[in-house]
């Protein structure tokens, strides 16, 4: 009832600002405010900022979950954190780690540099895209909310329906899950989408398909597992919700349904998943290791062909999680020769790579060096990858500590490194300032270091024989030391992401201001003053090949030729209207929660419709940027 109330007065509160029901000049200075900018942004640059940021925090209260699990497992018999409090960190690391930290800090990354590699001035819809940040966002707090209302979900980040039904898991946290992740997704959704109309339809003239940097390439192309992926995630996640609140019974075996449905669903989601969040950070590393290699990159049009390779295959290999749920040999073969398959096309990257760096003028920056320690980490992780692909093998490493391994090296090691290496790259080019090289050294050090001694022993805690998602452990069976030296390994992470906070405190105090192109970049996000101005580009950019900036470069040309006269540029307005149908979706995913009474989960679904319809009557159609506001801004940013 309490948590009810608050929602009321808080949806109240909204409604009377956004009706001027305050002091009316109050709130006219609260509309001019930067917080109010901010809120109501459609530019793309301050969506990517505000995704980058939601995503980070999201990653150290996952890295905190983390740390919580190491110091229960440190020495056996241990009990700090055990039982049903032990199962919600479990859950909640997972679940934070993949849906609320990777993607949104992807997503920022898009955001801020694809239309500015593309030659756009915003993405193809500005409106949806506050609503993708807005939606995530919500879903994300309602799910990390469980912790003070009622608890969180207990059941596994896969949330297998053995556990997760009504029976097993009777409290709220599985329907925070539910609805969290499903408000979310519908975030998530609506960005891929977005990117991939922003791709097609917006690049810049002479950016043919062909010529688009590999960045671009990889979101692109995530952007389609995503729109093709989520949905199957988004009925399961329906049907399980159908089966807590409203009592169906798609899952439940004993009223005739099948828990294998869920892992199906989950898993054609699941493993394109995993390729959701690497391929950009393939992307991220093309693009450092060319440029601090000061080369082309080798084998551009391979590099291509197996993105979309990966892309295709990604969808044909999610199986091997359920080897050992008795599918047979026949399904059971055919996935483990998809799963084999994959790896070609990964080798081709992992090699292109290599030739890149071979004979190049390399530069050991810092986003450099997260590109050089990605390689090897990134490699490890895919060749005990292909040894869960052998079912065989699969009977014995499945549910050990062996597969804990293989998936941080995967995701830790690839992802999270890529999307480092990715924000001391761009970093300049979002905020205008350089981040301090220094700093940064000791953030790529101590983290490479304690992530190698953090998993690496996990690999053969599992070969002898400690089953994952458990609370403690025998003594004098060989499990201590190894235990011991992966707890004492997350304290080199820590030391690391506490660097990189430091970093972003002092260079946002006195941080050195960014030029243009500090890195001597190839691409088209380099060719404009850093930050980007609010209209990215005066004029639309004229591409004549690959590498478009670099090449110019080498013609002895200072800028872009530009494909079109200055002229007046239209701008989108900004809207209130995502934040306040995201507030709708808050709403209404609490109300479901609390069962028995949906009352305010209709209010909140009312809330949402009534954004919607004030969309469908909006009249605002924008406005323009003339060309001597540009012409006096640019004699600005020279001066």
């Amino acid at each position: 009832m309490g948590t009810l109330i608050v929602l009321i007065v808080f949806a109240l509160f909204i409604t009377a600002i956004l009706t001027g029901g305050y002091n009316k000049e109050a709130i006219e200075k609260f509309k001019k405010s930067k917080a109010w900018d901010w809120l109501t942004t459609v530019d793309h640059k301050k969506i990517g900022i505000m995704y980058f940021i939601s995503g980070f925090f999201f990653f150290l209260i996952g890295g905190i979950e983390a740390i919580f699990m190491r110091m229960q497992l440190i020495v056996p018999h241990n009990d700090l954190f055990v039982g049903d409090t032990f199962n919600q960190l479990l859950t909640m690391h997972g679940t934070t780690m993949i849906f609320l930290a990777a993607m949104p800090l992807l997503f920022g990354l898009m955001n801020a540099v694809i239309p500015l590699q593309i030659g756009a001035r915003d993405v193809a819809f500005p409106f949806l895209n506050s609503l993708g940040f807005w939606l995530f966002t919500a879903g994300g707090l309602l799910l990390n909310l469980s912790w003070i209302f009622g608890g969180a979900p207990d059941a596994g980040w896969t949330s297998y329906t053995t556990l997760a039904l009504n029976d097993y898991s009777p409290g709220p946290g599985i329907d925070y899950y539910v609805l969290g992740l499903q408000i979310s997704g519908i975030g998530t959704l609506i960005g891929g989408l977005n990117f991939i109309v922003t791709v097609i339809n917006m690049r810049a003239p002479g950016m043919t398909f062909l010529r688009m940097p590999m960045f671009t390439w990889t979101s692109f192309i995530s952007s389609a597992l995503i729109l093709f992926a989520f949905p199957a995630l988004t009925v399961g996640l329906l049907l399980l919700m159908f089966d807590r609140l409203f009592g169906a019974n798609f899952f439940d075996h004993a009223m005739g349904g099948s828990s294998v449905i869920w892992e199906h669903l989950f898993w054609i989601f699941g493993h394109p998943e995993v390729y959701i969040v690497i391929l950009p950070a393939f992307g991220i590393m093309s693009e450092v290791i060319s440029t601090f290699s000061k080369k082309r990159l080798f084998g551009y049009t391979s590099m291509v062909f197996a993105t979309v390779v990966i892309g295709f295959l990604g969808f044909m290999v999610w199986v091997h999680h359920m080897f050992t749920v008795g599918l047979g040999p026949w399904s059971n073969s055919v996935f483990a020769v998809a799963t084999m398959t994959i790896a070609v096309p990964t080798g081709i990257k992992v090699f292109n790579w290599l030739f890149t760096m071979w004979g190049g003028q390399i530069r050991f920056k810092t986003a450099m060096l997260f590109a050089v320690g990605f390689i090897p980490t990134f490699v490890m992780g895919g060749m005990t990858g292909v040894m869960l692909a052998l079912p065989p093998a699969d009977f014995q490493y499945q549910d050990s500590y062996f597969v804990v391994a293989h998936f941080h090296y995967v995701l830790v090691g690839g992802t999270v490194m890529g999307i480092f290496a990715g924000a001391y790259y761009w970093w300049p080019k979002m905020f205008g300032k350089m981040l301090n090289e220094t700093l940064g050294k000791i953030h790529f050090w101590t983290f490479l270091i304690g992530f190698h001694l953090t998993f690496f022993p996990q690999h053969f805690l599992g070969l002898f024989g400690m089953p994952r998602r458990v609370f403690t452990y025998q003594a004098n069976v060989g499990l201590e030391q190894l235990n011991l030296l992966s707890t004492i390994g997350t304290i080199g992470m820590v030391i690391g992401t506490l660097a990189f906070i430091f970093n972003i405190v002092i260079t946002f105090k006195k941080g050195t201001k960014a030029p243009a192109d500090p890195w001597d970049g190839r691409t088209l996000e380099w060719s404009i003053s850093s930050p980007a101005p609010e209209y990215n580009f005066a004029q639309l950019p004229l591409v004549r090949g690959y590498d478009a900036w670099f090449m110019e470069k080498q013609a002895g040309n200072k800028e872009m030729p530009a494909a079109e006269p200055l002229g007046s540029i239209h701008m989108p307005s900004p809207s209130f209207i995502p934040l306040l149908m995201s507030i709708g979706f808050f709403v209404a995913g609490f109300g479901f929660v609390a069962r028995g009474d949906y009352s305010m989960g209709i209010l909140g679904l009312i809330i949402v419709f009534i954004a919607m319809f004030m969309r469908s009557f909006d009249q605002d159609h924008g406005y323009h940027i003339e060309p001597h506001e540009i012409e006096e801004a640019n004699k600005g940013v020279k001066a």
